[in-house]
């Protein structure tokens, strides 16, 4: 499997995920293929994602431009294609009470509406573009995993009520069984905003919609060379080469350490996989998820897990390490035990998918939009730390508002710092297995403690 801190970038050898979403999703987009020859462009997007796709749409759009998007493989090919499909108000992985004790409070509320704006651009292109994309009904649930994290959900409710004026409320552990009937769940904080859908099927909506528009988008296309001078950078794909004097990097998890020196060691790629099980009796959904909601647990090394319109059950969490390892059955098996311990009732069942992809992780563990030091009319979004489908959308509307020239007022302002270097590039790996350890051993106490 391609790695990002191994390999230059991911080519026409990588197959395509064995995805639940890739075979219930029909043939992809028309696309512009391979680049050929020499190409000027107003701006070239690098990547092909949500994030890609959406700064594409509006740059062509909104600022009458006209984007060249360079895909290293298809449209939505990394995890815009492969995600859990839960678009809520997320982004990164920090508590809501770490974001106001590190920042304050109103910049936990200006973070808090980027967060809930990036929601809203969702239903929006999705009514926008008519896109079909399989959308569920809100709810979202998170879920307390041990029975000492109830009181922190609780918590965590008064916050969002105090601190943001927003609606989330505890839900005690007799109500609800009313949408999760398995094991390791101790009371929850539901939130009314955000919804599931076919991922593959959104991004694909916004490709058609920013083709229609102007924007070509050439698959097949990775950078395989960068080099700028004069205020202009020459990108080179293994067919062809574009110039460009602006350039929106947008590949996330999928950015390679040897894309350009400016933007190595900025994020870790790390890698979730998902399970989904053949379609579940009626006495099985009854016993497990008799809700369609969301759901994610508050483990450390969380899980995701939602019923399909089919009624199947998606299973998603954190196990392989390196891209040579992540077809190991092991973590296959890893993601079953853990949901037959949620759900017994699913004993025995069936797993018809099972297929990964990396997320990116920023050392401050938020997302960052911001031009690139050193490097002239260069754009970065990303570090969503797996919480991205709705707010790697709206980095793509910010991303296209400041490579036409304008600003991004926000009041989250650590959104357009650069994000600090991981130490120690080589060892980054070793790091994150100890870090695994630990944070599988603190999960472990928590469940054993009375």
């Amino acid at each position: 499997m391609y790695d990002p801190l191994v390999d230059a970038y991911p080519n026409e050898k990588q197959t395509n995920p064995d995805s639940y979403w890739m075979a219930i999703s029909g043939p992809g987009p028309e696309d512009d293929g391979h680049l050929e020859g020499e190409v000027d462009a107003d701006v070239v997007v690098i990547g092909g994602g949500y994030t890609g796709l959406s700064a594409a749409l509006s740059l062509a759009r909104d600022h009458d431009m006209k984007p060249v998007v360079l895909e290293a493989r298809s449209s939505a090919w990394g995890c815009s294609g492969r995600n859990g499909s839960f678009a809520r108000i997320s982004g990164g992985r920090v508590p809501i009470a770490t974001l106001i004790e590190t920042y304050g409070q109103d910049v936990a509320r200006g973070y808090f509406g980027e967060m809930r704006a990036a929601l809203g651009t969702v239903r929006q292109l999705i009514a926008e573009g008519n896109i079909d994309c399989d959308v569920q009904p809100d709810g979202v649930y998170k879920v307390a995993a041990f029975a000492g994290h109830a009181s922190g959900l609780e918590r965590e409710a008064t916050l969002y009520n105090g601190t943001f004026g927003y609606p989330a409320r505890f839900v005690p552990p007799g109500e609800l069984k009313n949408a999760h009937q398995g094991a390791e769940a101790f009371g929850a904080l539901y939130f009314p905003d955000g919804f599931a859908m076919n991922p593959l099927k959104l991004a694909r909506g916004v490709h058609v919609m920013a083709r229609a528009h102007g924007a070509a988008i050439h698959t097949n296309s990775p950078v395989i060379g960068w080099q700028s001078e004069g205020g202009v950078h020459r990108l080179v794909t293994p067919t062809g080469t574009v110039r460009t004097r602006k350039v929106v990097v947008a590949t996330n998890g999928y950015t390679s350490s040897k894309l350009h020196p400016r933007l190595s060691a900025r994020v870790l790629p790390v890698h979730s996989q998902i399970i989904v099980t053949q379609p579940m009796t009626s006495e099985q959904i009854a016993a497990s998820l008799p809700s369609g909601n969301c759901m994610f647990d508050t483990r450390s090394l969380l899980f995701y897990y939602r019923r399909l319109p089919d009624g199947r059950m998606l299973f998603g969490g954190r196990s392989a390490i390196a891209g040579n390892d992540a077809e190991n059955p092991r973590h296959r098996q890893y993601l079953a035990n853990a949901m037959i311990r949620k759900f017994p009732a699913l004993e025995g069942i069936g797993i018809d998918y099972w297929w990964g992809g990396w997320v990116a992780v920023s050392r401050n563990s938020l997302p960052f939009i911001y031009r690139v030091p050193g490097l002239s009319e260069v754009f970065w979004g990303g570090g969503y730390g797996g919480s991205g489908v709705s707010f790697s959308l709206h980095v793509g509307t910010k991303l296209a508002l400041m490579a036409a020239g304008k600003p991004f007022d926000t009041q989250a302002s650590f959104l357009t710092r650069e994000p600090t270097r991981y130490p120690l590039p080589p060892l980054l790996r070793f790091g994150q297995r100890i870090a695994y350890r630990w944070l599988q051993s603190k999960d472990k106490r928590q469940a054993s403690a009375k």
